[in-house]
């Protein structure tokens, strides 16, 4: 019984200390110095288990937070470091670095007065330095980005704007919303949600301004090059509970009808954590996949 026991603990300890040797590092809220933001940004970064044991160098996932959050919700709530690991270690997606930027409440788009020009910092500034930072495989086809709710919106439009830097695009629970869903949104909610970014005080077809449409997914498909759309890896996953299912639903069906290859999925929740971290996992396999040759 005694040596029952003893190869036990032995063992206990084993597994965990190849486990624990499997874990990436996570740095929180690092700080990036913005000349066009003119202050400093933050990202929390996930580093693959044998990024300091090796000298190769890693494809990236952008992997934005949702509204109100920031840079670390993927990791506190999200896990994501925990389900990277796991999928590392069981060879489900290629070792990669996971890069969670800070987006306060910008939509990850440039606002009407120009002061936080969110997007034209995240390509021009953010991408370049990351690349220079880390280990980074600093090509189109070693990078991917993704996103949940406000996150979801970011990635979508910050991948239809340049299509050529991201083989592939997954968002969670977008935050697109149809054109009359804009329109009849009580006055409070727009305010609070777009107003700073586009313009206060607007009402009705109004709010569906020139500098909207050039961030809006569904506009986006109509002004974007169609053959670059059709470049990127599309993935889209909204629960059945969400509210935010019609313009998911619409973004879907205006894709079919432009024949843009693309997942569509639509599992059992809402737009909670728990819907998110159960489909992080498949998500970064998406993404992955196009990481492999």
């Amino acid at each position: 019984m005694i040596i029952k026991n003893i190869i036990t603990s032995i063992a206990c300890l084993l597994t965990y200390s190849i486990a624990f040797s499997q874990s990436g590092k996570v740095m929180e809220s690092v700080k990036f110095q913005s000349n066009l933001m003119g202050k400093e940004v933050k990202y929390t970064i996930y580093l693959p288990p044998d990024y300091e044991t090796s000298a190769r160098r890693y494809p990236v996932v952008y992997l934005l937070h949702g509204y109100t959050d920031d840079d670390t919700g993927w990791l506190q709530f999200g896990e994501a470091p925990y389900i990277a690991d796991e999928a590392i270690a069981n060879r489900e997606i290629p070792p990669m670095i996971i890069v969670m930027p800070d987006g306060g409440v910008t939509w990850y788009v440039n606002d009407k007065s120009g002061k936080n020009p969110y997007a034209d910092m995240f390509v021009e500034e953010f991408i370049p330095f990351i690349d220079k930072t880390y280990r980074t495989r600093a090509a189109r086809e070693f990078r991917g980005i993704s996103g949940l709710s406000m996150g979801g919106y970011g990635s979508l439009h910050m991948a239809m704007r340049n299509p050529d830097l991201f083989t592939a695009c997954v968002a969670f629970s977008s935050g697109v919303l149809t054109d009359m869903e804009i329109e009849k949104m009580d006055d409070d909610s727009f305010e609070n949600w777009f107003g700073i970014l586009y313009g206060s005080g607007l009402k009705g077809k109004d709010r569906l301004t020139d500098l909207y449409k050039s961030f809006n997914p569904l506009d986006l498909l109509d002004s974007q090059d169609l053959d670059k759309l059709k470049s990127v890896d599309w993935y889209l996953d909204c629960g059945d509970d969400d509210f935010l299912f019609r313009g998911n639903s619409a973004l879907h069906v205006k894709m079919r009808n432009l024949e843009i290859p693309h997942e569509y999925r639509v599992r059992d929740g809402g737009h909670s954590w728990s819907y998110w971290r159960t489909g992080l996992k498949e998500g970064l396999k998406f993404i992955g996949k196009n990481f492999h040759r």
